[in-house]
């Protein structure tokens, strides 16, 4: 027996015991860039998504969970998740199965998409969150933390001061080619400038993309996969993701992007301070990678270099229109 098939007869054995009914079929979903094991499974009445990952994805399916039904609460279209647990050494989730196209397959204009969940982020305002972070400490009060680090104590404060901090003039990032030594003071200037502000913090899905999408005949887009969100800085935490697709080649178009403004109802004018945002999460994601994944910091050397192109030319700062 192949190692895919184990998978897949391991996904059909949670979903009869769940079910409680014989499994007539089941496949893969393949190639969206998931990082579970994800399989449709059918019986004569039902048909639902099994998503499996190892033991310790149990505590992310159990917050996905609660963003799925936070989210659905306050508006937002999703799958409804049926079980949650652990069997045969696999955490796993199993899922309402939604009718449709994945967003990335759909023949509805994209900018059409985008335009659907500019305002299911919107909605997401409406969730009562406290704190900052990735990890849910508290679902019953909707309370998120990020873990404590050398520099940082975990605070959105300590996050935006850990990357003031480490401006110095043996800052690895120059050696890398991010920034240059003549641009360390505007870079300082706009942390600074984000360390003064006060922001509206919220829930955010933090992978917004047409992979993670479901449209029906209807035209109804539903958002799948929370498997990144947290809480952060709104509306910015979600645009700057989208910046972000903007900036990569063959990433987010222009077009599309406006069209998610609009439906959020923001301004392309008013984006400054996630533009400065982006800057910062794009060094600090260079230092994560530097300490933790040392393969993927040519990656997010390459989105560093494009944000601070974006927001600082030749040592100046670049001007926010509007």
């Amino acid at each position: 027996m192949t190692l895919l098939s184990a998978i897949i007869q391991q996904a059909e054995r949670i979903a009869s015991d769940f079910l409680q009914e014989q499994v007539i079929s089941s496949y893969p979903i393949l190639d969206k860039g998931m990082v579970n094991q994800v399989y449709v499974v059918e019986t004569a009445h039902r048909k639902v998504v099994v998503r499996m990952n190892d033991e310790g994805a149990y505590a992310g399916y159990m917050q996905e969970q609660w963003c799925i039904e936070q989210s659905a609460a306050a508006g937002v279209p999703g799958p409804e998740v049926l079980a949650i647990g652990i069997a045969d050494g696999a955490a796993y989730m199993i899922q309402s199965f939604v009718e449709g196209e994945n967003g990335l397959d759909s023949t509805m204009p994209k900018s059409d998409i985008w335009k659907q969940i500019g305002r299911y982020t919107k909605h997401l305002l409406n969730i009562p969150v406290k704190g900052y972070g990735e990890n849910l400490v508290d679902a019953d009060q909707g309370v998120w933390s990020s873990p404590p680090h050398p520099g940082s104590d975990g605070t959105w404060l300590g996050y935006v001061q850990h990357n003031i901090n480490s401006l110095k003039d043996d800052d690895p990032l120059i050696a890398l080619g991010v920034y240059a030594p003549m641009q360390s003071l505007q870079v300082r200037q706009i942390f600074e400038s984000i360390r003064q502000e006060t922001f509206q913090f919220g829930l955010t899905h933090n992978d917004l993309s047409l992979k993670n999408t479901i449209i029906d005949q209807a035209g109804q887009v539903t958002l799948i996969d929370w498997g990144n969100a947290a809480v952060s800085p709104v509306p910015h935490g979600d645009i700057v993701g989208l910046m972000l697709h903007q900036l990569i080649e063959q990433g987010l178009s222009d077009e599309e992007f406006r069209a998610f403004l609009d439906g959020y109802g923001i301004h392309e004018q008013s984006l400054a301070s996630s533009r400065q945002i982006l800057l910062l999460k794009t060094f600090d994601t260079v230092r994560w990678a530097i300490d933790r994944a040392p393969d993927l910091i040519d990656t997010h050397v390459g989105y560093a270099k494009l944000a601070v192109r974006l927001l600082i030319s030749n040592g100046e700062i670049t001007q926010s229109k509007g």
